[in-house]
């Protein structure tokens, strides 16, 4: 096995162990993980703004267009959207436990449709540094554990 698929391997456990603790989180602690991730984004803005000059500087060496550029980069308004974004999240109402439909069988048994975790979701997105907090908002909320990918260009910026 190729050190890459040891790394995948190890991901994917270490994800799929996670998975199943997200998916008996309660309601509480998502939206105070996800209230403390916004708290934490904002606090170390200045940390998050200087990796992103590390991936505009790479992006621009790499060519980027005018519009790949600026989706790529990150001021203060943008971080404060981030922020904002991942509280809104936080207040949402919990989608696990959620009965989406339900009916009685003519032999008297009751059904149920429930929303409940995937589990483990992977999600591979270009060079938006955003994608990274909504998408981890989103899966965290829903109970599922999530792999990132992000473009090449905002790994600094994605990692801070």
């Amino acid at each position: 096995m190729s050190d890459d698929a040891k790394m995948m391997a190890e991901i994917g456990a270490r994800a799929r162990a996670a998975a199943a603790e997200l998916a008996f989180a309660s309601s509480e602690r998502k939206a105070a993980a996800l209230q403390a991730a916004a708290a934490a984004v904002w606090a170390r803005r200045d940390e998050i703004l200087d990796a992103n000059s590390l991936d505009m500087a790479y992006g621009e060496e790499k060519g980027l267009s005018p519009a790949m550029l600026d989706r790529l980069m990150l001021n203060e308004a943008r971080l404060r959207g981030i922020v904002d974004a991942l509280r809104m999240v936080a207040e949402q109402r919990d989608p696990v436990g959620r009965i989406l439909d339900e009916w009685d069988r003519p032999n008297g048994l009751h059904i149920q449709r429930v929303a409940t975790p995937l589990g483990v979701v992977g999600v591979i997105y270009e060079s938006r540094p955003n994608v990274t907090a909504d998408a981890g908002a989103l899966c965290l909320k829903a109970g599922n554990a999530v792999i990132l990918r992000g473009g090449s260009e905002s790994f600094h910026s994605s990692e801070a």
